[in-house]
């Protein structure tokens, strides 16, 4: 089996390869090889037992060999994110729109269609704190790149329904604990908030404790990315986008459980307002019926305290090795 990790320098992706290089199979084969592309052609994971090769460059310009003949799987993770598409519109619809598109050239040239995974994002809805969204429910983002999101669906729902490709589309929601530094969307205050304090730092919460919040671990969107690309889509029709199971969560639960894991770490937090933010996460919604993707066998959801634990056992000396903390 031939894999293209797309975005695979983000750490989704980095954990993805990690994952794929330890197991050596997806679905049961064999991996023959992997490919990792992203603006800076991302390192090799370790240990793995196939021919790995990296390539760096512009999405929208996607280099020849990224995609090569005899691909079978694509994860496409690459993306810009949330506030910097909403701050830099052109790049946000170079990467997120014209980069999707420049994926569907390149699995046209296939003799056989590949898997495409594709992550999409609850950015893509909008609804607020209020609403209970389920697949069927119409996609209106209160951003750019939420709508970015959304209209990159539809074209490989299309790419799928004339052939080009097998894809499927996760809508995932907000990925808690995230390792390594604040990057610029606009949910970065999120992992923040419990990333921050476990390292000792201080860090800025701009909504209240009553905030909700739609997330899912990295373990648990890893399980999901795999499962995604070896599943039977037969059942899925035209529609090839699905809300994972992810929790709702309030912002005081998550402090409640960072408390937990090590107690007083909450006091580095400082409440500071931040309407412009608020403005726009606020209306992300934080509740779904994921009755159809239970159906396709996604796995539910461990408990929230379980998922800062997991932070700490998986991600929080690297990333005090990578920040320089002592």
């Amino acid at each position: 089996m031939n894999i293209t990790i797309l975005g695979g320098g983000g750490f989704l992706g980095r954990k993805l390869a990690n994952r794929l290089a330890a197991e050596g199979k997806l679905g049961g084969q064999t991996i023959s090889s992997l490919i990792l592309f992203d603006l800076a052609a991302p390192p090799a994971p370790a240990g793995a037992a196939f021919p790995v090769h990296s390539f760096g460059g512009d999405l929208a310009e996607l280099p020849d060999g990224v995609i090569p003949a005899g691909t079978d799987v694509v994860f496409h993770l690459a993306a810009v994110v949330s506030a910097q598409a909403e701050a830099d519109y052109e790049l946000g619809r170079r990467v997120n729109v014209r980069g999707t598109d420049a994926v569907i050239d390149a699995c046209r040239k296939l003799a056989k269609p590949p898997r495409v995974v594709f992550t999409s994002s609850i950015a893509s809805y909008g609804g607020g704190q209020s609403a209970l969204l389920d697949d069927s429910t119409k996609q209106m983002p209160g951003g750019s790149y939420g709508a970015q999101k959304a209209a990159a669906e539809l074209f490989l729902s299309d790419a799928s329904r004339r052939g080009f490709m097998d894809a499927v589309s996760l809508r995932l929601p907000t990925i808690i604990v995230r390792p390594g530094r604040p990057n610029k969307a606009a949910s970065s205050f999120i992992s923040a908030i419990m990333r921050e304090p476990l390292l000792g730092l201080a860090t800025d919460l701009p909504v209240d404790d009553g905030f909700k919040v739609w997330v899912a671990s990295p373990r648990r969107a890893v399980e999901w990315l795999i499962h995604a690309a070896t599943m039977d889509t037969s059942a899925m029709g035209l529609d090839r986008s699905v809300n994972p199971p992810g929790m709702s969560v309030k912002i005081g639960e998550m402090l409640a459980a960072l408390d937990t894991v090590r107690q007083g770490a909450s006091s580095l937090i400082n409440r500071v307002s931040d309407p412009a933010l608020m403005k726009l996460v606020g209306t992300w919604p934080a509740n779904f019926n994921t009755a159809r993707a239970s159906s396709f066998g996604f796995s539910a959801h461990e408990p929230l305290l379980d998922v800062v634990r997991a932070f700490v056992e998986d991600d929080l000396a690297p990333t005090k090795a990578e920040r320089g903390i002592a």
